[in-house]
C-alpha cells in the first residue's frame, strides 16, 4: 500500500481518501440506520467509518426496506379491504386504512431491518 504525503506548515500530511460514492442520498432508512448504529452500537459504526463501508451499509439497507415496504403494503391493504371501490367511494376511510398499513410495515422494516 503506497502512502502520499503532502506538506503543510512543515509537517507531512498522509493524503486520505474515502474509497466511496457519496453522490446517490441515502434516504429515511438509510438515516435511521445511521443513527442507531451511531448511539446503540458505536463500536461497529467506528469501524465502518475506518474501513469506509458504512455509506455502502446505509445504501443497502435502504434498498432493502424499501424492497420490504413494497411487498408488505399492498399484502396487508389487501388483507385490511383497502380496494379500488373504498377509494372511489369513501376516499378518507381508504387514505386511514393505507395509513395504516404503512404504519405496520414500518414497524415490521424497523424490527428486522433497521435495529437488527
Amino acid at each position: 500500500m503506497d502512502i502520499t504525503y503532502h506538506e503543510e506548515n512543515g509537517y507531512l500530511i498522509p493524503n486520505v481518501v474515502v474509497g466511496c460514492d457519496t453522490t446517490r442520498p441515502i434516504g429515511k432508512y438509510g438515516r435511521m440506520r445511521r443513527e442507531y448504529l451511531r448511539e446503540h452500537r458505536p463500536v461497529l459504526f467506528g469501524l465502518m467509518v475506518q474501513n469506509g463501508t458504512l455509506f455502502d451499509h446505509l445504501i443497502e439497507t435502504e434498498d432493502a426496506a424499501q424492497r420490504r415496504l413494497e411487498a408488505i403494503v399492498p399484502a396487508l391493504a389487501k388483507a385490511a379491504g383497502a380496494t379500488e371501490a373504498l377509494k372511489a367511494a369513501d376516499q378518507m376511510k381508504w387514505v386511514g386504512i393505507m395509513n395504516a398499513c404503512k404504519a405496520q410495515a414500518e414497524e415490521v422494516i424497523f424490527r428486522e431491518i433497521i435495529f437488527a
